[in-house]
């Protein structure tokens, strides 16, 4: 049976879920950065010199800012979802990308056979709430369909969205 509601844990939630994820990334982020660069420089040599000098600033002041700025962006998301009863394609489009993003953490463990931030959550919170949101939706008959171009979108923007908050969470943590 198809019904337009939409309750709003599924469009809230994804502030939620993303918040219980980020608050574990918080936690240990910047300090396995830190004790793990050198390891990682080793075993992923073709990776550019650029990428590991920009891991290597990573502070918790930056990572915290970076969070804050991710957030505003998550919590825009959720409440379009929720304004427009689940419909809006910027929520669903950040809900399918930190579904997606769960899947990337997994393959960043699996790639460097640690416990990776943001690996511990993916399976246990980030990915579950992403395919019951979903369900959700495409029960309420509001679903979105998703095209192969869309998911390589949706974790571009993703991707793009990490940036921006790293380089706006640098700016503001050299500000304090």
């Amino acid at each position: 049976m198809t019904t337009s509601h939409v309750n709003p844990l599924v469009t809230y939630g994804l502030f939620l879920a993303w918040a219980v994820h980020d608050a574990e990334e918080l936690v240990r982020g910047p300090r396995w950065i830190r004790e793990n660069l050198p390891g990682l420089r080793e075993r992923f040599p073709g990776v550019p010199e650029a990428v590991w000098r920009a891991m290597e600033k990573v502070d918790e002041r930056e990572f915290a800012a970076a969070v804050g700025v991710m957030a505003v962006i998550v919590a825009s998301a959720a409440a379009a979802g929720a304004r427009s009863g689940g419909r809006s394609a910027f929520y669903q489009g950040a809900l399918t990308g930190f579904g997606l993003h769960g899947l990337v953490h997994l393959a960043q463990a699996a790639a460097v056979r640690d416990a990776t931030p943001g690996a511990p959550t993916s399976p246990l919170v980030v990915i579950p709430f992403a395919l019951w949101a979903r369900g959700r939706l495409r029960k309420a008959g509001v679903l979105l369909p998703v095209r192969p171009g869309g998911v390589v979108a949706g974790l571009a923007v993703a991707a793009g969205a990490t940036v921006v908050s790293h380089a706006v969470g640098r700016k503001v943590a050299a500000r304090f």
